[in-house]
């Protein structure tokens, strides 16, 4: 039978510490998003503290829980992990369709992602 109530308090105060760091990183990423000029500078924030966040929460989990069953949870590593190989595909995937819409509607695209020649 697991004690719900007789966890030691160490085991709480990583998963409080863990889950306010992720908080934290979730914050930094809205900061980012808000403080930074065009689409291209704010996509990488957000995708970073998603990430870093999630980890962070899949962490605390897998404490907290190994915890209360006494052996090693890890399932919650699966999370973190299909968020790793996605949002870098998607992020690709969504700053590649801003650049085409730019280069379409003939818009000044950034000079890091411009492969055209202005040397003419």
């Amino acid at each position: 039978m697991i004690d719900w109530n007789n966890l030691p308090p160490w085991y709480e105060t990583a998963t409080a510490l863990l889950l306010v760091l992720s908080s934290l990183f979730a914050l930094v990423g809205a900061l980012g998003l808000l403080r930074l000029q065009d689409f291209f500078q704010r996509m990488h924030p957000p995708a970073l503290a998603s990430t870093l966040g999630a980890w962070c929460v899949a962490l605390a989990s897998i404490v907290y829980f190994s915890g209360i069953k006494q052996s090693v949870v890890l399932h919650a590593w699966l999370i973190p992990i299909l968020l790793a190989i996605t949002v870098p595909v998607t992020t690709l995937l969504l700053a590649r369709t801003a650049l085409f819409r730019k280069r379409m509607a003939r818009e000044e695209v950034p000079s890091q992602v411009s492969t055209r020649d202005t040397s003419d």
